[in-house]
């Protein structure tokens, strides 16, 4: 029962981290749109070190994609990227990190990209270039944040791995 309740709170502080790095003024300048660097995707490398990350970053997206200009669409779409991309980095934490991180940066790439260009853009008669384009930048600041701040950050974590012991 403690592990448990352990691994609820560190979810629970994940899920407020996100969120709040999500919405931060000045922080959330590129939060939204299809050009992203969400500073809170960083924490996307977490599932490499804890199953209890992937309901944390699931729900903290949720929180932060009630803010959003898409709304609605955004909290749906927006979590069920995040949802797979947590799981999908879980199930390959013992893989090369570059490879482990390769599902935050496909899954947003593809279904925000989609999202994005589906509802928000006037295509006029060029939806896949348009598609491409946004499915492109949105994946180029998740290659960004993941790669860029978040293997810095994973080699911060696996100097301290006793913060994430249940």
């Amino acid at each position: 029962m403690k592990t448990k309740t352990r691994g609820m709170a560190l979810s629970a502080a994940i899920a407020a981290l996100y969120a709040v790095l999500t919405v931060m003024p000045g922080l959330n300048l590129l939060a939204y749109g299809s050009v992203q660097f969400r500073v809170s995707e960083v924490l996307c490398i977490l599932p490499l070190f804890t199953p209890w990350a992937i309901p944390g970053l699931t729900v903290g997206c949720f929180l932060a994609n009630v803010l959003s200009t898409a709304g609605t669409l955004d909290m749906l779409f927006g979590t069920i990227a995040t949802l797979i991309a947590a799981t999908c980095t879980y199930l390959l934490r013992n893989k090369p990190k570059v490879v482990a991180l390769l599902p935050p940066v496909i899954s947003n790439g593809l279904i925000i990209g989609w999202m994005i260009t589906y509802f928000y853009t006037d295509t006029a008669g060029k939806f896949a270039q348009v598609l491409a384009y946004n499915m492109f930048t949105v994946a180029l600041g998740e290659v960004g944040v993941c790669f860029l701040l978040g293997l810095p950050f994973a080699a911060y974590i696996e100097k301290h791995r006793n913060m994430f012991k249940l």
